[in-house]
């Protein structure tokens, strides 16, 4: 799959493209039937929502679900990422957002490069995400929202969230979300049918099988879903392969920690059978749960002993979060 010059175009102007429909209703099928299966397991890799046992984020399915691993392999998903950045890519993250049906908590305004700087030191913004919808998204049950062009702001100041739900996330300020919708467009309005014309926030809506991509840096949210109606997506976090991570300061189920360039298995991948590897199948490895605030070269020197005129690190010390990197000004 090749992005065309006009959507080339769109995304470096918007910061994402949507494509709806792309998948067929049997290869959401495919899907949909491992989901159950995999949220009723009592694993690290299910986050749970903060009011009770309903799961917020499965990671990396990829590792131990057939299904999902092919998925992981799919060209409509890695093409496009590999076409704009250039070069080979790996799977820096792999998740399933539930957003379950009256239980399904928001995700606060976020850059997700946000997080992979400040967590695990990716050098660029060189990585983003292409999801794709396990339902159908309405107005109603807790769809995405972006703001367009917020990604030409590059890297926002953010503060570490650890309450606000289950899962901590580094969110930005309500006065910079303000500023930031306003330079986008605004309210928006309604034209003289009555009908709603967005401004400075979008919310790509559509059935099961449609996908999205977005760039690392622009803003986005949701909220709570109130609905009747799960909203289940699939989130791949792809990254080029040069800009990987730098340190392991979160467990690799979150942030992986193999840098290997993903191979593509065919376009029909998810209704044929194909040999992909299961490596955590029979449960998340020990090594996978340990983690370092030490940057990966700092552990090196440690190991190999100071050099001459320099200091070895101390194993506890913690690297300065980079959080106001090209911070918004009012």
């Amino acid at each position: 799959m090749k992005l065309s010059r006009e959507q080339l175009e769109q995304f470096d102007r918007d910061g994402y493209l949507f494509f709806p429909s792309l998948f067929t209703k049997d290869e959401i099928r495919v899907l949909n039937d491992e989901v159950p299966a995999l949220y009723a397991q009592r694993r690290p890799e299910n986050v749970r929502e903060k009011t009770g046992d309903v799961v917020r984020t499965n990671f990396a399915a990829h590792m131990y679900s057939y299904p999902f691993a092919k998925l992981a392999r799919h060209p409509r998903m890695v093409e496009p990422i590999r076409q704009l950045f250039g070069e080979d890519l790996y799977m820096h993250q792999f998740k399933i957002n539930g957003k379950a049906a009256f239980d399904g908590d928001v995700w606060q305004w976020h850059q997700d490069y946000g997080t992979w700087l400040n967590d695990d030191m990716m050098p660029t913004e060189r990585a983003m995400n292409i999801a794709i919808f396990l339902d159908d998204v309405n107005d109603y049950n807790g769809p995405l929202m972006f703001i367009p062009g917020s990604h030409k702001r590059g890297v926002i100041e953010a503060k570490h969230d650890l309450t606000t739900t289950s899962y901590p996330l580094w969110t930005i300020d309500n006065d910079l979300i303000s500023q930031l919708v306003e330079r986008a467009g605004g309210r928006g309005g309604f034209d003289a049918a009555g009908r709603y014309v967005p401004g400075g926030i979008v919310s790509p809506k559509g059935p099961a099988g449609s996908m999205i991509l977005f760039h690392g840096c622009l803003v986005h949210a949701s909220g709570s879903n109130l609905s009747p109606w799960n909203r289940v997506a699939v989130y791949l976090s792809l990254c080029a392969v040069s800009n990987h991570i730098r340190r392991h300061k979160r467990p690799e189920y979150i942030a992986h920690r193999d840098f290997t360039p993903i191979e593509c298995l065919p376009d029909d991948c998810l209704l044929k059978d194909y040999p992909v590897d299961l490596p955590w199948k029979d449960g998340v490895p020990a090594s996978a749960l340990q983690t370092s605030t030490v940057p990966f070269e700092e552990m090196k020197q440690s190991a190999a002993g100071p050099s001459q005129g320099a200091t070895a690190p101390s194993g506890g010390s913690a690297a300065a979060p980079a959080a106001n990197v090209g911070a918004i000004s009012a």
